[in-house]
């Protein structure tokens, strides 16, 4: 297999090439005067197995193209097959039509990602796995970056209480309650389907965090809103810190600022997006190369 960096893997390229001690090639990547992508492989690889690395966090769009673009020169030299190491994947929330006329933008994504030349994709926790895979006309590989994130969490905590900030996140804090050996729980909420504003429904009587370290945790941090109403109840349930941890930490508008204005005193996410420098990372180079 011969690894194939595109200008979006974010270093990940490198570390499972060595990892694996497999081949890297480069792209060659340019704009052109009017906006358009130019990609070029410079190395033969007729009749490899090839993955290409490359993310699609901000600008989607681009990252996107240029991955389509990779896709289909190497298909054009002769590989053999192809594999889509996507560590973050856009439109991946927009999963279902939750009103008439809405484009399914998820099943308009992997058509063309399928299309453009590749095989399998391999991805880091997806909004809904399910849809992912059923969308998908080819292989599915998904990535839990649980242990990765927990590694960094342990630096951070002395008495770890997770929480999801609803009931969809439960899963991932039972995960990564077992790789703190901690109690988990969440926090019922309800999200306005037109205007996206989310608020606290309830309390699970079962949350007992008192003089805990709150670790929140989600797939996605993006406005932070979330987030904060979940640290404003930690607090006003005795909380002794909160901190964050997300596969994919987004932080788009201010929303850092808000999170720290809610009292987080750490937010910690995967090298799947290209992040702050505020930022604790985790490195899921090594979870990536395992399940390739």
């Amino acid at each position: 297999m011969i690894i194939i960096g595109g200008s979006a893997s974010n270093g990940i390229d490198e570390r499972i090439a060595k990892i694996l001690n497999l081949k890297l090639v480069k792209v060659e990547h340019k704009i052109f005067p009017d906006g358009e992508s130019y990609i070029r492989i410079p190395e033969s690889i007729n009749s490899e197995n090839v993955a290409i690395v490359q993310s699609t966090y901000y600008p989607q769009d681009k990252h996107l193209m240029e991955l389509f673009l990779i896709a289909e020169a190497a298909k054009n030299l002769g590989a053999s097959k192809i594999i889509a190491v996507i560590p973050y994947l856009a439109y991946a929330r927009q999963d279902r039509r939750f009103k008439d006329g809405e484009a399914l933008s998820l099943k308009t994504v992997l058509n063309l990602i399928y299309y453009s030349g590749i095989d399998e994709i391999l991805t880091v926790e997806p909004h809904k796995q399910d849809a992912l895979i059923s969308y998908f006309k080819g292989e599915v590989k998904i990535v839990d970056p649980t242990p990765a994130l927990a590694n960094e969490v342990k630096k951070e905590v002395e008495y770890p209480f997770v929480l999801a900030p609803d009931r969809g996140a439960l899963d991932r804090a039972e995960r990564l309650s077992k790789e703190l050996n901690a109690p988990f729980s969440f926090i019922e909420k309800e999200r306005d389907r037109t205007t996206g504003e989310v608020r606290i429904k309830e309390i699970p009587k079962d949350v007992e965090i008192k003089g805990k370290d709150v670790v929140l945790i989600d797939d996605i941090i993006s406005t932070g809103g979330t987030l904060a109403q979940a640290a404003k109840v930690a607090y006003d349930l005795g909380a002794r810190k909160v901190i964050a941890a997300a596969s994919h930490v987004l932080l788009v508008n201010n929303a850092l600022q808000k999170l720290q204005s809610a009292g987080i005193k750490c937010i910690i996410g995967t090298n799947s997006i290209r992040t702050e420098d505020n930022i604790k990372v985790a490195d899921i180079s090594e979870v990536i190369a395992v399940k390739l």
